[in-house]
């Protein structure tokens, strides 16, 4: 008898376990084998399930030492493959890295004919669902409107008529299209399923939900897909499920009948599901491609918290109550939802060292549960508590959480090609999450996003990270909310000394341990590079070179930051609290003053602001940095000098010897970023370095008076009041200060109001108000306060 022939494969060894011997094994697969066989290297089983049982069969029982190897080739799975507790140790290799392909599709074969204009037609497999198409491994595009153009930011091109009546009178039957649009603030994308026309010529839609806080679709940055009548170009696709036909419009030179093409059925390859009284332990993936899975964004309608988030607990590798458990050297692309999401109970996951290109939602997403959350609210629920009903025990409540993960020397690129309130590390409800020496950029929102300050405790070090916020606002290449259980406490100004004592550990009840940022290069052009915002708290943010926006924080507690570099650029402070503990010192700006927006203190703002340094090229010598101190009330030993950097057009902010920055007290810091294994470098891109930009802090305009309300008013102006406000647009007339005895005041508005419509007519500026109010006896004005609309009628 050969080896060959044996049931257990040729390829077995002893090891010592629990005080016991137990049998390794080594199974080894092949798309070309067969699943009665062995397993062993020359006989090769067909189904990563066989093999999978196979192990089961014959290993220790527990899995430690056991290894499937996957052979070259691609693996089209027809349903997940599941491993559980009994599956602990197992190892999923691939025999050559990146050769093993495990793919969600199925492969067609399919007799093509030419329909019209150069579409081809072919009778589609009984069952069909094909949510993604794929020839010759590159994906195609739905049929849509308006088409692709690789030059639009934003989806690729978009039309504000995508569902106007005129257009869907030329459509015979929409059902089963899509409409996509951003979020009418640009705070990410909404998605809706066309369920048909209604008698006014418009479509019936169900959707919108993908938001936490969400709006009607954008009027403009919209489009359709998946609609027969659009599939008009090169390289769109459309299925007609009802006769079961498919189209293609194929590009030039591809002869379907020679082509390999692929259709989606699984969105989801791997799953590892335990519990946190029996997880699974210490199964590793490595070397391998997973591939081609279905979109979710429809199903993404989960609210996280407070955040802005909702999320679908799903990706191509799903792990669910694991430990030590590592994702290693693989490659995840063509996906339509998350690669990786860790989901609940998960302790020690690292993934390293792998490649995550061109995927319809996150990266790598750590969410816990709510149930782990002590004071849990969504903003449907109004978003508040009041100090007596609080509950004042620090931390989470129970287990059900990510923690003590790592992501390490990944580069995460082109995330987000659906869903645009995504990211390429997402953290939520979890502690101690660790992005180390990771390459993140081209995606439409943040790089990095934690939703909250339950627990803390994480550390992103060594980044890279850049070309962010690509098609929405209001955000940065790194964002974070920290709306826990302290935010916006009902009956409380935490600005009152005699009510801070009493609330004043408050923050720190769910940002328990510090978010540490440091060592990383950040670059965001269409919002900032760093943004804390609403509440984020407990932070120390040092080391850092931030190439583009500067660093924003919102209203928060105990953030340190320091020893940043900030390039044409400095600290953007939002509405802080008079007792913020807030500390920034030896950072070096290149603005002798700070961007404040949203009724910062009047009093010195933080605990302490000192020692920063204020980069101008060619001064010779140095002078007190007078705008700092201005702004800030504090600032008295800041000053401004040439900083002498090494080489700025090379992205090197290191100080030469003799720079006046070392001898004031700055400390360089390591000049190098992102991944670091040979593989990903060469494939890295890094970020545009900018040229040196002189900048000068613009002053308030004069307020003006607005007799007719009993206001004093300015224009709304940049960014960073329409962060602060929450604006859908640079905008409207900030209300600065209002008589008592105004109709304005009496009938509920206050300072820091912005008036954006009048009559229903939209308000761009004073003078635009004052135009609007002439002549008028009485208005109904639209104000945003707190992010959110309030009418009020007013008498003049």
């Amino acid at each position: 008898m050969s080896a060959d022939s044996l049931l257990v494969p040729m390829s077995v060894c002893c090891s010592l376990f629990m005080g016991g011997w137990s049998v390794a094994a080594d199974v080894y697969v092949s798309p070309d084998g067969d699943d009665s066989r062995s397993g062993a290297k020359s006989q090769p089983m067909r189904t990563l399930q066989a093999a999978r049982d196979q192990v089961r069969k014959h290993g220790s029982g527990d899995g430690k030492g056991n290894t499937i190897r996957l052979l070259d080739g691609v693996f089209y799975l027809q349903e997940p493959l599941v491993l559980s507790p009994e599956d602990s140790g197992l190892t999923i290799e691939a025999v050559h890295a990146g050769k093993a392909v495990v793919s969600g599709a199925q492969l067609l074969s399919l007799q093509w004919k030419p329909f019209r204009d150069g579409i081809m037609q072919a009778e589609a497999p009984a069952g069909l669902k094909a949510d993604c198409l794929f020839v010759d491994g590159k994906q195609l595009r739905m049929a849509r409107y308006p088409n692709a153009n690789p030059e639009e930011r934003i989806f690729n091109g978009y039309a504000a008529d995508a569902v106007a009546p005129k257009r869907v009178a030329g459509w015979k039957d929409p059902e089963g299209g899509f409409l996509h649009a951003l979020h009418g603030r640009l705070w990410g994308g909404h998605h809706y399923i066309i369920e048909g026309k209604k008698p006014d010529g418009s479509v019936k839609l169900a959707g919108g939900w993908q938001n936490n806080r969400p709006s009607a679709p954008h009027g403009k940055f919209r489009f359709v897909e998946n609609v027969f009548e659009e599939l008009d170009v090169p390289g769109e696709w459309f299925l007609d499920k009802k006769e079961g036909v498919l189209y293609v419009y194929p590009e030039a030179g591809t002869d379907l009948n020679k082509a390999r093409v692929e259709a989606t059925r699984l969105e989801r390859l791997l799953e590892l599901r335990g519990t946190e009284e029996k997880p699974v332990r210490g199964v590793t993936l490595k070397g391998l491609v997973l591939t081609q899975t279905d979109r979710t964004f429809m199903k993404n309608r989960e609210p996280l918290l407070r955040s802005d988030w909702t999320i679908y607990r799903n990706g191509s590798v799903l792990l669910a109550g694991t430990e030590d458990c590592t994702v290693e050297s693989c490659d995840f692309k063509g996906l339509g939802g998350d690669a990786v999401f860790v989901d609940g109970y998960n302790r020690k996951v690292l993934v390293k060292s792998c490649l995550i290109e061109d995927v319809g939602g996150n990266g790598v997403a750590f969410v816990g549960d709510r149930s782990a959350v002590r004071c849990p609210l969504d903003f449907k629920d109004g978003g508040r508590f009041s100090w007596q009903n609080l509950d004042k025990t620090p931390g989470p409540k129970g287990n059900a959480f990510p923690s003590d993960c790592t992501v390490e020397d990944c580069l995460i690129t082109r995330t987000g090609r659906v869903e645009k309130q995504s990211a390429p590390v997402e953290i939520a409800m979890s502690q101690g999450i660790r992005v180390l020496r990771c390459s993140l950029y081209d995606v439409p929102r943040a790089g990095i996003n934690i939703g909250d300050g339950c627990w803390g405790g994480h550390v992103i070090d060594g980044c890279d990270v850049f070309d962010t916020v690509l098609e929405t606002s209001d955000h940065g290449s790194f964002n974070s909310w920290g709306r826990d259980r302290f935010w916006q406490l009902k009956g409380l100004n935490m600005n009152q000394a005699s009510e801070w004592e009493l609330i004043k550990d408050a923050p720190y009840l769910d940002a328990v341990k510090p978010t540490v940022i440091r060592n990383s290069r950040w670059r965001c052009d269409h919002g900032w590079d760093i943004d804390l915002d609403d509440g984020s708290g407990n932070y120390e943010i040092y080391n850092n070179l931030l190439l583009a926006r500067g660093l924003k924080l919102r209203e928060g507690f105990g953030r340190k930051v320091h020893h940043n570099v900030m390039v044409n650029n400095g600290l953007h402070p939002h509405v802080w609290y008079n007792r913020s503990g807030d500390v920034v010192e030896y950072n070096i700006f290149f603005v002798d003053g700070y961007f404040p927006a949203g009724g910062m203190p009047s009093s010195p703002w933080g605990e302490r602001m000192d020692k920063n340094f204020v980069h101008v090229l060619g001064l010779a010598g140095t002078r007190p940095a007078a705008g700092l101190q201005e702004q800030s009330k504090r600032d008295q030993d800041s000053i401004a000098g040439d900083a002498m950097f090494m080489a700025p057009e090379l992205g090197d902010y290191r100080l030469r010897k003799g720079s006046p920055a070392l001898q004031f007290g700055f400390k360089d810091f390591p000049a190098s970023f992102g991944v670091v294994s040979p593989r990903l470098k060469a494939l890295a891109k890094s970020p545009v370095f900018p040229e040196y930009k002189p900048v000068v802090v613009k002053k308030d305009p004069n307020a003006m008076q607005v007799e007719p309300l009993g206001v004093t008013c300015r224009n709304i102006r940049g960014m960073g009041d329409v962060s602060a406000y929450g604006l859908p647009g640079e905008s409207g007339v900030l209300v600065l200060a209002t008589d008592s005895w105004a109709s304005f005041y009496r009938e509920g508005g206050r300072a820091d109001d912005v008036i954006v419509s009048v009559d229903g007519k939209d308000v761009r500026d004073v003078n635009a108000l004052l135009s609007a109010l002439s002549g008028r006896k009485s208005v109904k004005l639209v104000l945003i306060r707190n992010q959110a609309e309030k009418v009020v009628s007013v008498d003049l």
